[in-house]
């Protein structure tokens, strides 16, 4: 069963979404929250497998309650998805540093809500590919973060190589598959390298691979 906290200040909005997980036989809703203290209070209540948290809310926003979330290692265990009406803005791309799996615009269709829902629950970032263009194009003109460089120098060229493919959207079957590797080894170096990187998710592997010039975007 697949636990989710909806945290959001519109009413209107929270029902909408919970109208849809209660229909779901592997999907419960444990909590609702209208502001990011409150949700922040329950995530710690209930541990959820997946936080679904609005990002502009009163008393707390999204961003400050999913960098308490990513930084209580009681909750490491919660995926944070972050819920904006905007779609990939400088919100989401402060949500993403801080902890969150990925983003879903709230105009979304229900099946792929439904699925996207799932895929968070297996560890995997809600990133697109058009997202993560956009997330290169973010990192590229900013100057190389020294300290992240210096932290991918303590990965192995395998677990370097494996970063380097998440960053550039390939799932774990696809990883193995280019390292020619089993997928089970592959997943084993990403989640090594997610524990060296101290990042919570393969989104945030994504961020730091740009961030640290491990990866460049294509020119072609």
């Amino acid at each position: 069963m697949i636990r989710v906290l909806l945290v959001d200040d519109q009413p209107l909005i929270r029902s909408g979404f919970r109208a849809l997980l209660d229909l779901e036989d592997d999907i419960e809703v444990v909590a609702e929250a209208a502001d990011g203290q409150a949700g922040l209070v329950l995530a710690r209540q209930h541990l959820p497998d997946i936080a679904l948290i609005d990002i502009q809310m009163p008393v707390m926003d999204g961003i400050e309650a999913t960098r308490r979330i990513a930084a209580d290692p009681t909750l490491a265990a919660v995926h944070i998805v972050i819920l904006t009406n905007y779609g990939m803005d400088e919100y989401v791309f402060h949500a993403l540093r801080a902890g969150a799996a990925g983003f879903l615009v709230k105009d979304i269709v229900p099946e792929d809500f439904l699925h996207a829902v799932r895929v968070a629950a297996r560890g995997d970032a809600l990133l697109a590919p058009s997202i993560t263009r956009k997330l290169i194009n973010r990192y590229v003109t900013q100057p190389l973060d020294i300290g992240t460089a210096t932290a991918l120098a303590e990965l192995t060229n395998r677990e370097r190589e494996a970063v380097a493919l998440v960053a550039r959207g390939l799932s774990n079957d696809e990883v193995a598959d280019r390292m020619v590797i089993s997928p089970t080894t592959a997943k084993t170096h990403i989640n090594r390298a997610m524990a060296k990187l101290h990042a919570r998710d393969r989104a945030q592997l994504v961020v730091l691979a740009y961030e640290s010039g491990l990866v460049t975007p294509r020119t072609s």
